[in-house]
């Protein structure tokens, strides 16, 4: 089966007051449907631009990105956009839910912007991915009225409303105590057992062991890829080429 995302010699580079930054160097990398990957490293090492990349946010300086079989490498914003609407979820460390709005109103936002649905579909649309996380409960009531564990739960649910090809989590439980951490890591399990794709950024080695496959960054390249991690990596100085 082709990879659901496939990166070929992939670099960023980023000026600066004349400076030139490589964030990341020849990235090789597949990810297959309905594998869940953690992807780790130092602070700096390159891996939240990477994920930025993945999820069409910025474009990569070099290289090939196929997503679901299309080159996606140069597309427009506009372009970038209507993808990511469709094919991406998005889970940030902040939340980041509106707060005027209610958790149905929060997760129903991504499909605000797909025209052509009928208001019977959204709301059913809504209401199983909120069951899904188990806040169908709380579905009037507002961000300041739920706990931290409980407003990613939200968030989660807003990523998984337009059906997405791939869920990418920027450091999910970074804002959580250890209880809600635990939580919101059993629900991407769970997602992950159900079949979803899931790239998942993380600075916490144990959070990382969660996944299916550790992905390791150092200094803008891949130096890990591990398959049912049974303990945590350790930082190697051998350059590996992903896939």
């Amino acid at each position: 089966m082709a990879p659901l995302i496939k990166l070929n010699n992939i670099s960023k580079r980023f000026l600066t007051e004349e400076i030139e930054t490589h964030a990341l160097n020849n990235i090789n990398l597949e990810i297959h449907q309905g594998e869940f990957v953690s992807l780790s490293g130092q602070s700096g090492c390159g891996k939240s631009t990477l994920l930025s990349l993945l999820g069409l946010l910025d474009t990569p300086s070099e290289g090939e990105y196929m997503l679901a079989g299309e080159n996606v490498s140069e597309l427009s914003r506009n372009q970038r956009a209507d993808i990511r609407s469709k094919q991406i979820g998005f889970v940030f460390q902040s939340f980041n839910l509106i707060s005027d709005l209610t958790v149905f109103e929060n997760v129903m936002l991504p499909l605000t912007y797909q025209s052509g649905l009928k208001k019977s579909h959204v709301e059913q649309q809504v209401r199983t991915v909120l069951e899904k996380v188990e806040m169908l409960h709380r579905i009037n009531h507002y961000p300041s009225q739920l706990s931290g564990g409980q407003q990613q739960r939200v968030a989660v649910a807003r990523a998984l409303v337009n059906d997405p090809s791939i869920i990418l989590a920027d450091e999910p439980t970074g804002n959580l105590d250890s209880k809600n951490a635990e939580s919101v890591l059993q629900l991407f399990e769970q997602l992950h057992r159900d079949g979803a794709t899931i790239c998942m950024v993380t600075h916490d080695p144990s959070s990382a062991l969660r996944a299916s496959r550790c992905l390791e960054m150092f200094d803008g390249q891949l130096i890990k890829d591990d398959h049912n991690t049974l303990k945590p990596s350790i930082v190697s100085s051998t350059t590996l080429v992903a896939g």
